[in-house]
């Protein structure tokens, strides 16, 4: 399994070195562009939802995810302990699958069902379309983290934690402490990590 994920954080780092010059990403301080992409995007459950219904409370976390990453799979148990603390501070929260190349494989629409009750989601895990969500932010990998405040700025965006393989293991709690710090309207001190997954499977033309 090391040498699995060995190869694998080989691979991503491959690739975002070829790839980072193209993708151009949003920013700390920014405010989510909702006039450029608000598109409807469908839910697991069958509804349409738009970003900017999720930008009333305290905040919005929007997790990239997919349903066949080995560093999803390293990661995923603590999606819920994310789940638990937008739930205790009024922070909305959203899964998003823009993995379009494999719709017809891991990442389709009914994959994406079947995932998210296995593991229990308790919001909305949503489907991008041609990937336009993660263009527009400029997500790289599964998993990829963004943090917006109530006012829609960036204020996180990378990774959940320091070490995908255990939380045992875990010296920054990078994602725990950046919501602990926007719900006491502290200064969040790491607000930027290096998000570590598969690449994001894009639509080619």
């Amino acid at each position: 399994m090391k040498k699995i994920m060995f190869l694998f954080v080989m691979s991503w780092l491959i690739f975002n070195m070829s790839y980072a010059q193209k993708l151009k990403s949003i920013e700390i301080g920014e405010v989510f562009p909702i006039s450029h992409i608000d598109h409807p995007m469908k839910s697991i459950k069958g509804k349409e939802h738009r970003i900017s219904q999720h930008l009333n409370n305290d905040g919005l976390i929007i997790i990239f995810t997919s349903n066949n990453c080995p560093f999803v799979e390293a990661w995923e148990d603590r999606y819920k302990i994310v789940e638990n603390l937008c739930q205790r501070y009024n922070l909305d929260m959203l899964y998003i699958n823009s993995n379009q190349k494999r719709r017809d494989g891991d990442d389709s629409y009914k994959a994406m069902q079947a995932h998210a009750k296995k593991k229990g989601y308790s919001y909305e895990y949503l489907l991008d379309e041609q990937s336009e969500l993660a263009n527009t932010l400029g997500a790289k990998t599964t998993p990829h983290v963004f943090m917006f405040d109530k006012s829609s700025k960036l204020v996180y965006k990378g990774a959940i934690d320091d070490n995908y393989q255990s939380v045992d293991d875990v010296n920054n709690f990078y994602l725990k402490n950046a919501i602990r710090s926007l719900s006491a309207d502290k200064v969040i001190e790491i607000s930027k990590t290096k998000a570590i997954g598969c690449s994001i499977k894009r639509y080619d033309p």
